[in-house]
């Protein structure tokens, strides 16, 4: 699972659209970890699913821009919830309630990933969707605890977004 988050958060940077026009500053992921403010960017929502339906859906971004330099590549919040055949919509999820659900914040060290996610540990993580569409994107607020399997954590607060689908937004 851990060696999944960096291809996951370079396939957000990778796949995503880019209108040229810049992203509308309505558009949002932000968070307070451990009481610090953080304005992500480099942020994405993906998604996608069968018959019209929302299976799958990813949000993330790094704390600073992405480097296109090679520099090293700033700490990263994500958060993703699976539902396959079933679909998500607007409501309540959290863990570890929610199997297919899991929030991960990494930061990129010289000894490797060092990985807070939900999987550590009974933590509640909560994502509440306000709306969501292929059309008018996502949005909604989140709260949780991510913790390191050395029991470390990193308290997350005051979390909201509004992003468009499939396009990189920065602050």
């Amino acid at each position: 699972m851990f060696l999944y988050l960096p291809i996951i958060i370079l396939s957000l940077s990778a796949c995503s659209k880019d209108d040229g026009g810049g992203p509308s500053t309505d558009y949002y992921f932000k968070a307070s970890l451990n009481g610090k403010a953080i304005n992500f960017h480099t942020v994405n929502f993906q998604g996608g699913g069968n018959d019209n339906k929302w299976e799958h859906i990813v949000i993330g971004g790094y704390e600073t821009s992405y480097p296109t330099n090679g520099g090293p590549v700033p700490p990263s919040l994500d958060f993703e919830i699976w539902r396959t055949g079933g679909n998500i919509t607007p409501g309540t999820y959290a863990t570890p309630a929610e199997e297919g659900m899991i929030a991960r914040y990494a930061v990129q060290t010289t000894n490797g990933t060092l990985l807070y996610n939900t999987s550590n540990a009974d933590d509640v993580f909560t994502v509440k969707i306000e709306k969501i569409s292929k059309d008018g994107g996502i949005k909604g607020t989140f709260a949780g605890t991510v913790r390191t399997m050395e029991g470390v954590s990193i308290s997350v607060t005051e979390g909201s977004f509004n992003l468009p689908f499939e396009t990189l937004v920065n602050p």
